[in-house]
């Protein structure tokens, strides 16, 4: 598996975004405040690409939100490779990449319904711990609020 910086406005990207944004509003309505390739390609925002050979396998972002404070993003695995460790590798380069840049804190919102149970999962076993709503979220019944302390 490759993972490597891109763009989120590539052709090759539209179509895993756009399933990944819908799944989202299908659940969280209003709360579902996954971004957009738009939002993705914002000067604060990293986005990376998962490969094998010439297969998309999934997307992540980290956002910095100040120098000490990074959120992971859009993590996504596409259908196919659900289960395969796409996301697991995403997450461990987006966590180290959180690491280089000197942030203290990496946080992330995530939903609450079903969908997500494999997702919280994985972040769980990362290190993330519940917090509480951070940057300009708040909380309701459809999302949670999760953070990793990167100091040790």
């Amino acid at each position: 598996m490759e993972i490597r910086r891109d763009d989120p406005t590539a052709p090759y990207v539209a179509d895993l975004l756009a399933h990944h944004i819908e799944e989202l509003r299908s659940v969280m309505a209003e709360r579902a405040f996954a971004l957009d390739a738009t939002g993705l390609s914002a000067a604060s925002v990293t986005f990376w690409t998962a490969w094998q050979d010439d297969v998309l396998l999934g997307f992540g972002a980290l956002k910095e939100l100040d120098h000490t404070h990074g959120e992971v993003k859009s993590m996504r695995a596409a259908p196919a490779a659900r289960g395969t460790g796409v996301g697991r590798a995403l997450l461990s380069h987006i966590i180290a990449e959180a690491r280089r840049r000197g942030y203290v804190h990496l946080s992330l919102e995530t939903g609450t319904a079903a969908l997500h149970a494999p997702a919280i999962s994985l972040y769980r076993s990362a290190g993330f711990v519940s917090c509480a709503p951070f940057a300009d979220y708040e909380a309701s019944p459809h999302n949670q609020f999760m953070r990793l302390d990167l100091t040790d």
